[in-house]
Formats: structure tokens, C-alpha cells, sequence
């Protein structure tokens, strides 16, 4: 018998049978149990169909990791809208093409954030605008609670099917504006049932939010960890102490970090020593760049704590491989780091593939480089309102895998390690930052002629963005704009995090017979005393 696999079955699981167990402990000091969180949902839900939100709408979601982004999030579900959540670290300009884009009817805006919606109402296509702290907006929005009491919890869930579109996701686009990553119900059903899996998800698991819940859905985990009844810990931003803090008294047993964060971990520790687990034992999983060896030897010797690498992409789910390859190391030898390093294995059916400029496969000699393809049924449905840059995706080396433009080796057990990237993207800090975006900012700078941005190498971020500038006097010894102009320049126009982080000034860029730039040279010299051509931070 065929049953549609819906994103709504997770939240209905848990109502049904952890109504009376605690669900969510807020950032306001509340705590809620499924049926409570349920209801503020339906009363959610309600609330969106009275504002005319039907099915297909698109309804935005503007919010670090509180319960409101939860209730936001499964309302909309529930109301069969499309749920979008934005990088809150973004700015006007981003938030306006995004809303008007996705042709957003409504938002859902966490009162630290509002001010960044604010300026732009006019110029996009939303007519509801609702916040959880009025009192700290300025402008007309409506509030969160009183919106959800005066709604009721009557509302009318409309027939869904699991291959429509049930969340779009915004990610940063290598050329042109952010790309809309389209997700099914289907898609985002199966990942988290691979995340639940892989990630050994248990109903009597605490998980503490360090993870952006806008970043593809949590990984995922919004659903996983509803689903299996688990509980919610909920922050409003990542602080190290508050990370400790929360592992002791909530007796947290999972959470997910990149390897900034973990950096950020083990310099509080090593300051501060502080209680590393409360009565759980507790597992962390990481994704991004690789982390060194020494984090996590420092991570789990040190802190008592598992570590378990992911990797993927928006586009994929994101969650495709994991070196949680326990029958190929023993965890009490030090042979275990080198195999936790990698991007690992694939997860239950996917299907990875690291192929040739011909589309075949490279041998599994851990030395032969070739692009990673995923095909899976957590991979995207589309980009939104962009069919060519779809079919170019799924059809560049292999037709029908989506082509991460990531470039690796394979081992002879299949286990994949990311050597250098095919696309122009920096992942720093676990954020991705497209260097076209960076070029063409500094390009509008007077005093810029020529630039090039490329990944550079940072022991905190793992890689950072390092700008290669031809000065508008053409002197790079006595340049016309200083460095800090120029990375003040980029901060000013850019979410904050995209900033160019170190700047250089040069005579002239490498480039090839047709005026083409050579990244790759300017990569191989800034990279040359490094393993691998992507960041391990």
C-alpha cells in the first residue's frame, strides 16, 4: 500500500504519542510538550488561512533557533503553504530579491531581524508581517501570541501530495543572484528519515540548536527531532559558555556544529575547563570543511564527546555521506581520526560518484581526482524559476546526478575525501560565499581595476575569502585604497560574514590567452603548504 510520504506526518507522530512529554525549552524560559507545540501550530496555521494564505503560498521565516521558528515553520506546513526560511545574517538588499523572487505572501520575522525587513515593504509582494516582540519593531506588525490566540486552532488542512514543493531554500549562487533550492515532501521525508538513521536519533535524545535552523531546514533536523519525539533546546545565537551550560543542565545528548564552532569549544574549554556532558553521554556532528585532526582528538579524548563528519550541499538535502564508518576503525585508536577526517561513505540510498571530465568513474586510489555526483531521493526537486541553471546541474559530467561541483579522491572502500572545488565558493565558518558575489562589490569600488577572490587558508574559519586587487593607480607597492577600505567596503555592502577578510595588491592577475583569470594559480600558491585545496578549520 502506498502511503505519501508528508513533512506534517513528523509533528502529527509526535502528538499523538508524546502529547504530555516535553517537546521545546525555549529561549524565554518556557517549556512546551508536543501537544502544546502542536497547537500553537494548528492556531498558526489557522491564523496564515485567515489572512488568505492558501495552498502553494509562499510564507517566510526570519528567526535564529526559537520555538516561534518551529511553530512558524510546521504551521505553514500545515496550512500546505511553502515554507522559507532566510539567513538572518543577510541584508535588505538579499531579503527583497528573496521575498520577491518566491513571491512571498507572508513573513514571520524574530524582533531582532524586523528592522532588516522593514525598509524594503514596499518593494515586495508581502501583505502580512508578523513579529514576536512588537514592542521592539518599529512599524506595523502583528504579534506572534496574539496572533495565535485569536486564531483558534480550527483550521483546514488541505489534500497534499509528496511530490509538490514544501520548502524553498536560498543558497548562494556562484554567478547572478541566490539560487532558490526547491524541496518535495518526498525529498525532505527521506532525508530525515537518513538523518534519524545515521545520526542514531532516539526519542529520549536532547538536542540543543547550535545549528541554524534556515540552514536547509536544520540539516533536516526539524523534522527528525519532532518526529521521534525527541527535545528541542533552543538558542538565539552560538556562545561557547552557553553551549556547556546547556550540556550540563539539560543533559543535551546531540547537536550539530561546524568546525568553527568546535574551535570555539575547545578554546573555551581550555580557558575556562568547564563540565563537558551532563547525565548523556553526547555526539556531535560536523559538516563543512574538514576538521583537523587535533579538534577532534581535543573533541572526543578531551571532552568525552563522539564526532561524526557529514557532508553535503543545500541542493542535496543537504546530508549525503558520513564517516561514521565504525567497522573500518577502532574507536579507541588513533587510525580513527584519519578515516573521521574524510567526507566518508554515502548514506542508505544514495549514490555517489566521483567521475572524470568524461563522466567515469576514477579509480579507488585515493589519488585521482574527479567531481562528486550524488543521485538520491533527498536531492532537490528544481531551482526555482531558473530551468536552465536546473538542467545544467543535473547534466554537466553525468546526466541525471547533480554535479556538486566538489572535486575529490575515493578509497578503496568507497569513502570520498574533498580535495579542491570546482565551483566559486568560499566555505567559511560552515557559510557558503560565493567570490563572484565578492568581485563584483570590490569591481563597483573607484579605486579597484582588476580583482580576483579565492579561498585562502585560516586556522579559524578553515578558509576565509583573500582578495588579489589591482589597484586604480596600477601601483600595488603604493596603492591607490588601503586594505582596510577595501574590506570595510565589502562589509558595507554585504552580509557581514561575506566580507573580504585580507586583501592583496598586485601588478597584474594571472590569466589565459583569452584574458580568462587563472584562480586556480592564484589557489596553488596560497595553498602550497596545505594538504588540500579546501579548508580543514
Amino acid at each position: 500500500m502506498h502511503n505519501p510520504l508528508l513533512v506534517t506526518d513528523f509533528l502529527d507522530r509526535a502528538r499523538k504519542h508524546y502529547a504530555d512529554d516535553e517537546a521545546v525549552v525555549a529561549t524565554t524560559g518556557e517549556r512546551y510538550t508536543y501537544g502544546e507545540l502542536a497547537e500553537r501550530a494548528d492556531r498558526f496555521s489557522a491564523a496564515l488561512q485567515q489572512r488568505g494564505i492558501e495552498k502553494g503560498d509562499r510564507v517566510a521565516v526570519l528567526d535564529p533557533n526559537t520555538h516561534y521558528h518551529l511553530e512558524a515553520a510546521y504551521g505553514a506546513m500545515q496550512a500546505g503553504a511553502v515554507h522559507v526560511p532566510l539567513n538572518y545574517r543577510l541584508t535588505p538588499d538579499d531579503f527583497s530579491y528573496m521575498l520577491e523572487d518566491a513571491e512571498v505572501d507572508a513573513v514571520y520575522a524574530d524582533y531582532d531581524y524586523a528592522d532588516k525587513i522593514e525598509p524594503i515593504r514596499e518593494e515586495v509582494p508581502v501583505e502580512t508581517f508578523i513579529t514576536n516582540d512588537t514592542d521592539a519593531v518599529e512599524g506595523d506588525w502583528e504579534a506572534f501570541d496574539e496572533v495565535l490566540e485569536e486564531a483558534g486552532t480550527d483550521y483546514d488542512r488541505p489534500a497534499m501530495s509528496e511530490d509538490e514543493i514544501v520548502t524553498i531554500n536560498y543558497t548562494s549562487g556562484t554567478t547572478g543572484d541566490p539560487k532558490g533550492v526547491c524541496r518535495t515532501h518526498r525529498a525532505e521525508t527521506i532525508h530525515a528519515y537518513l538523518v534519524a538513521a545515521h545520526q542514531e536519533i532516539r526519542d529520549d535524545d536532547v538536542y540543543l540548536w547550535t545549528l541554524p535552523m534556515f540552514h536547509v531546514n536544520g540539516w533536516g533536523h526539524i523534522y527528525a527531532v519532532t518526529g521521534i519525539g525527541a527535545k528541542h533546546v533552543c538558542t538565539r545565537g552560538v556562545d561557547a559558555g552557553d553551549i556547556f551550560e546547556a550540556v550540563r543542565t539539560e543533559d543535551v545528548s546531540y547537536m550539530c556544529g561546524a568546525p568553527t564552532v568546535l574551535n570555539m569549544l575547545i578554546d573555551y574549554y581550555t580557558e575556562h575547563q568547564p563540565e563537558t556532558t551532563g547525565e548523556n553521554d553526547v555526539r556531535i556532528a560536523t559538516a563543512g570543511s574538514a576538521p583537523p585532526e587535533a579538534t577532534i582528538r581535543t573533541v572526543e579524548d578531551e571532552f568525552g564527546w563522539y564526532l561524526k563528519h557529514v557532508y553535503g550541499a543545500t541542493e542535496t538535502g543537504p546530508l549525503i555521506t558520513t564517516s561514521d564508518a565504525r567497522r573500518h576503525f577502532d574507536d579507541e585508536s588513533d587510525d580513527r581520526f584519519a578515516i573521521k577526517k574524510r567526507q566518508g561513505l554515502s548514506y542508505l540510498g544514495t549514490e555517489i560518484r566521483v567521475v572524470d571530465e568524461d563522466g567515469q568513474d576514477v579509480p579507488r586510489d585515493d589519488e585521482t581526482i574527479g567531481e562528486v555526483v550524488v543521485r538520491g531521493n533527498q536531492v532537490m526537486e528544481k531551482y526555482w524559476n531558473k530551468p536552465e541553471q536546473t538542467e545544467e546541474a543535473f547534466s554537466d559530467r553525468v546526466e541525471g546526478y547533480y554535479h556538486t561541483g566538489d572535486l575529490a579522491t575515493v578509497d578503496e572502500n568507497g569513502t570520498i575525501a574533498i580535495q579542491d572545488r570546482k565551483k566559486d565558493i568560499i566555505i567559511s565558518g560552515g557559510e557558503n560565499i560565493s567570490s563572484i558575489e565578492l568581485e563584483d562589490a570590490l569591481f563597483d569600488h573607484p579605486e579597484v581595476a582588476d580583482v580576483a577572490v579565492i579561498p585562502a587558508p585560516s586556522d579559524e574559519w578553515g578558509e576565509t575569502p583573500k582578495a588579489f586587487v589591482v589597484p586604480g593607480n596600477a601601483d600595488p607597492e603604493h596603492p591607490s585604497v588601503t586594505p582596510d577600505e577595501l574590506v570595510d567596503y565589502t562589509r558595507d555592502n554585504l552580509a557581514s560574514y561575506k566580507a573580504v577578510r585580507e586583501v592583496e595588491f598586485v601588478e597584474d592577475l594571472p590569466t589565459t590567452a583569452t584574458g580568462k583569470v587563472q584562480k586556480y594559480e592564484l589557489r596553488q600558491e596560497e595553498w602550497e603548504d596545505e594538504d588540500r585545496m579546501v579548508g580543514q578549520g
